[in-house]
């Protein structure tokens, strides 16, 4: 599956991989993929890239990261189908308190949706943004494109 590393979701090109099956569910009357399930699609592998993997690895998830901002471009209707589709992610900006990340939603051949989303690092407890800490900013700095 495109170089990936199965243990940490890594590709050779610094983007984390995510496969997503394409369920039923998610079509559409049309047919397609619903525009709105593919922001579920985003929401599974951010799980994965920031909660799931680092715990996997032994370190520390990611908390208190919220959504700032969403964009998306569709690209092509995206199809019931019985192979996943890969949500791949990377780091396209970090600032101190908040980072960029791209997305595509894509098989070997085609790309069906980009994407990008700003996440904000967040204190729950003082309900204000926080810096990212180091470990952090390592972390994002392996998907750094």
């Amino acid at each position: 599956m495109f170089g990936q590393n199965v243990a940490d979701g890594v590709t050779d090109g610094h983007r984390h991989v995510f496969p997503r099956a394409v369920r039923f569910a998610d079509i559409d009357s049309l047919g397609h993929v619903n525009n709105v399930r593919f922001f579920d699609y985003l929401e599974d592998a951010r799980q994965a890239m920031f909660l799931v993997d680092p715990h996997r690895e032994g370190g520390t998830p990611f908390k208190g990261l919220v959504v700032a901002r969403h964009e998306i471009d569709y690209r092509r209707p995206l199809t019931f189908r019985p192979d996943p589709v890969r949500v791949e992610s990377w780091v396209a900006e970090i600032r101190p308190v908040r980072f960029l990340l791209e997305y595509e939603i894509r098989d070997d051949d085609e790309v069906f949706v980009r994407a990008r989303s700003v996440l904000v690092a967040y204190d729950v407890e003082r309900a204000s943004p926080r810096r990212l800490n180091e470990d952090e900013l390592a972390y994002l700095r392996r998907f750094a494109g």
